[in-house]
C-alpha cells in the first residue's frame, strides 16, 4: 500500500508526469508544427488549462470519495 496522505502522493504524481508531459511539449514546441503565434497560444492553452483541470479535479475526486466512506 502508498503511504502518505492522499494530497503528497497526488502532488508528487501529477508533478513528475508533469515533468514528462513538459518534455513532450517541448518536442512538439520545437518540431516546427506550430507556425503562427496562433497555434503557439492555443496549444498552450489547451496545455495549461488542461494540466490545471487534471490537478484539481484529483481533489474534487477525494473529497467526493471521502465524503461517501463518512456517509457509509
Amino acid at each position: 500500500m502508498l503511504n502518505g496522505s492522499f494530497k503528497s502522493l497526488w502532488n508528487r504524481a501529477v508533478f513528475s508526469m508533469g515533468g514528462l508531459w513538459a518534455v513532450l511539449v517541448y518536442m512538439i514546441w520545437e518540431s516546427g508544427q506550430l507556425t503562427t503565434v496562433v497555434d503557439r497560444q492555443v496549444f498552450m492553452t489547451v496545455i495549461v488549462c488542461g494540466f490545471l483541470v487534471i490537478y484539481f479535479s484529483g481533489f474534487v475526486i477525494a473529497k467526493r470519495n471521502s465524503k461517501k466512506k463518512q456517509g457509509a
